[in-house]
């Protein structure tokens, strides 16, 4: 093995997240190795709940600064990856780290099993079995993909690569970072995993980096219900930057899920396959301030009192981008200690190679695309090495998104019930 460079080895995090609305199969990637389980775990439940928490704690905080743009998060991607980073963590810094991913008091053990059992069910890997025993047409709406680049000049901690392959389904491949063939290999990595939609995921690396941690999500399934494109009209959305045109879909039903109190209407979409898209629509049309106070709580509340009612939705067609720059700020608002030049708290535990190791940045960008027919979402992350119930409404209702609103997509989990894969706003379709 050549010497390892004489420098400090940081540990940069970037994050790609993209997702469009539409119809169609996506391509089978490694499918997870089924762990047994029966009931609930409750120590998988409270973590599985902590990653919720997280994941709209983070959104907070990047909707803060997201101004009135468009904006559209992985938050469990973000998790995902900082999860499976634990165990490489010094212990001065590993109860913070915990403390801001929602997981403090429970161990590493757990939260990597965590983790694997969630990946299991929102990979909806038991339907797949189930139908590929019976010989059933199968569309598997979900794949999540992790892999850790090394560089030449250094070895990866066998710990860290056992839990990684074993709990979050992560390969590994050999790279130099100083040539653009490392650029070249993680872009064509994440194209593969993003059915082609993302291929330009990283631009260059420092030539300290040591190792690169990416995670890609793809998402992509047809509405259980619908939408009749015949339907679709054209008009008026009051975007805070001013009025615009937009192609509103519309659902009209007498067994709709629906929430409604002084602040917000809100409805569930649901996917064929499971999960859905809630939509949260504020009365007063500021969407941005809505994201940034929204909380795990406030979530449950309008899941738990939506009631089935007769009523028309107005949802108009939307395709958002975001370079989420922020990401940095906001995990180290939340207490992530991985920045921490000083401490570099990932010496020791990430590679064999005795040098300080940390995160110097953190970024991500994102996409998505709703339509009459479905949903696509990706995501590809990057991490470089050196109240009471609500009355019943007496009359039809109405939400007319023709003004700012958010998005929280979901997938179902036996620990966690709905999982926050992806947050957004829509400011302007």
């Amino acid at each position: 093995m050549i010497g390892l460079r004489k420098k400090v080895i940081s540990v940069a995090l970037a994050c790609l997240l993209a997702s469009s609305l539409v119809m169609g199969c996506v391509a089978n990637t490694k499918v997870l190795e089924e762990i047994p389980y029966g009931e609930r775990s409750d120590v998988s439940v409270k973590a599985a709940a902590g990653a919720n928490d997280f994941a709209f704690k983070l959104s907070s905080v990047l909707a803060q600064q997201n101004g009135n743009n468009n904006f559209v998060f992985s938050p469990f991607v973000v998790w995902l990856s900082l999860t499976s980073l634990v165990g490489a963590t010094q212990p001065d810094s590993k109860e913070k780290l915990l403390d801001s991913l929602g997981v403090s008091g429970i161990g590493e053990e757990d939260i990597h099993q965590t983790a694997y059992r969630m990946l299991y069910d929102i990979t909806k890997q038991a339907d797949k079995k189930y139908v590929e025993r019976n010989k059933l047409p199968y569309h598997d709406p979900l794949k999540i993909a992790n892999a850790v680049f090394v560089d030449n000049d250094v070895t990866l901690k066998k710990n860290f690569a056992e839990d990684f392959a074993r709990y979050y389904d992560g390969s590994s491949m050999n790279v130099n970072f100083d040539k653009q063939r490392a650029v070249d290999a993680v872009n064509k990595w994440a194209g593969l995993h993003t059915q082609g939609m993302i291929t330009d995921l990283v631009n260059e690396f420092d030539p300290e980096t040591a190792v690169a941690i990416a995670s890609a999500v793809y998402f992509a399934d047809k509405w259980k219900s619908e939408f009749d494109s015949a339907k679709t009209v054209e008009d008026i959305f009051h975007a805070p930057i001013g009025d615009t045109l937009a192609f509103y879909m519309e659902r009209i039903g007498d067994n709709l899920t629906y929430y409604e109190d002084d602040k917000v209407q809100a409805m569930p979409l649901d996917f064929k396959t499971g999960g859905g898209l809630y939509i949260i629509l504020p009365k007063d049309g500021n969407a941005t301030e809505l994201l940034g106070s929204m909380t795990s709580e406030y979530y449950e509340e309008i899941r738990r009192d939506a009631i089935k009612a007769t009523g028309k939705l107005l949802l108009p067609r939307f395709s958002v981008e975001s370079d989420v720059k922020a990401l940095k700020y906001a995990l180290e608002t939340l207490g992530v200690p991985l920045f921490d030049k000083a401490a570099a708290p990932l010496t020791g535990g990430l590679i064999e190679e005795q040098k300080p190791v940390w995160l110097p940045s953190a970024i991500q960008k994102a996409m998505i695309v709703v339509d009459e027919e479905g949903t696509t979402a990706l995501a590809v992350n990057i991490m470089e090495a050196p109240g009471a119930p609500m009355p019943v409404p007496t009359e039809p209702f109405e939400m007319n998104c023709n003004k700012p609103f958010i998005f929280l997509l979901y997938g179902y989990t036996n620990d966690g019930g709905n999982q926050i894969l992806f947050t957004g706003i829509v400011n302007r379709p």
